[in-house]
């Protein structure tokens, strides 16, 4: 918060800039992460005059002092945010970017504020929050059906990058290539990653995919669904690939009989999508990509140990991440299993 306060008046004299107001006077920051990836602070702001004259509920985000090389850059994520928007799909409204470095030392940008709850194990605990949960469940999936309406080529997202091969393929080179800079010897996840190669499922087409569409990564209030969060991920890949994410055991928390991200069954989610969605779903490639859903996070929890491990970072959350391996590994035998397969 202290960077922020330092450079508030440089924020405030941007913020009349961009907003034509006369005035604008920022009130009440409050951090809303710390994560690694990213920062969110959110603030009141009083414009004077100009179109936007009021107080106005607004957060800024801004990359943290570290980042995932795999992430996009903020003046992406705004991009992608504001095509997300325009395709219909319940964001924070994304109102304005800045790239210059001197307002706040990095480049950030501004949406409106939404409330609600995010933390999915919360979420899928308190049946208090996002309404009926069934309802839940078929409005996600049309809100997953409104982001594959996006296609490529698409010329204000020509940063990301279409898929030169297999969508899964690369997907597999890239969990391989963490693994083995990792070099530790894991021989479930290399036994998963070479059974996915060799099962890899027709894709008829790419899209725009979230790729981190879960339960943690949208607001819901006690009335039902405030927002999808989080895009710092999106890329062009294959649709089936985030309903597989969002389906995925590890992401249910305490409700693994809830198949769509704890909150509801698969095929209430499903029926959303496809009501929303020019495509049929094609089930067995949304399992394999739950397969994916597992190696990755996985290799993630490998990766968040290790920085623990290693001394570079030390956590007990970092550390106790690495405890997830285990059902991790456990789930991907499962899965893999000719029994587990035959019978999906």
């Amino acid at each position: 918060m202290s960077n922020l306060l330092h450079n508030q008046e440089a924020l405030e004299t941007w913020l009349a800039e961009v907003s034509s107001a006369q005035k604008a006077t920022i009130s009440g920051i409050k951090s809303l992460t710390g994560g690694a990836i990213q920062e969110n602070w959110r603030f009141d702001c009083h414009f004077e005059a100009g179109p936007n004259q009021g107080v106005h509920a607004l957060v800024l985000r801004s990359d943290a002092p570290s980042t995932v090389a795999t992430s996009l850059s903020r003046s992406q994520e705004f991009a992608v945010l504001q095509v997300a928007d325009a395709a219909g799909v319940t964001v924070p409204e994304p109102l304005w970017l800045c790239s210059d470095l001197d307002v706040i030392g990095r480049a950030f940008y501004i949406m409106r504020l939404v409330e609600g709850i995010a933390l999915g194990p919360k979420v899928v605990k308190d049946e208090n929050l996002g309404g009926d949960r069934q309802l839940l469940g078929k409005r996600l999936g049309t809100e997953m059906a409104r982001i594959h309406t996006v296609k490529p080529p698409l010329e204000v997202l020509n940063f990301l990058k279409k898929p030169d091969h297999h969508p899964a393929i690369e997907a597999i080179d890239t969990l391989r290539h963490h693994l083995d800079e990792i070099g530790e010897s894991r021989p479930v996840l290399e036994w998963g990653l070479r059974w996915a190669e060799l099962n890899l499922p027709q894709t008829a087409e790419i899209t725009l995919v979230h790729q981190d569409f879960r339960t943690g990564n949208y607001l819901v209030d006690g009335s039902g669904l405030k927002a999808i969060l989080d895009w710092e991920f999106a890329g062009w890949g294959d649709p089936m690939s985030d309903l597989g994410w969002f389906c995925a055991q590890c992401w249910r928390f305490s409700r693994p009989e809830l198949e769509a991200g704890g909150i509801s069954s698969r095929e209430n989610f499903y029926q959303g999508y496809r009501e929303t969605a020019d495509r049929q779903i094609n089930d067995e490639a949304v399992r394999f990509w739950e397969l994916i859903a597992h190696l990755r996070w996985a290799v993630i929890a490998l990766q968040q140990s290790n920085r623990h491990i290693s001394g570079n970072q030390r956590s007990l959350e970092l550390a106790l991440t690495g405890r997830l391996l285990p059902g991790l590994e456990l789930q991907i035998l499962n899965m893999t299993s000719p029994q587990t397969w035959s019978a999906a």
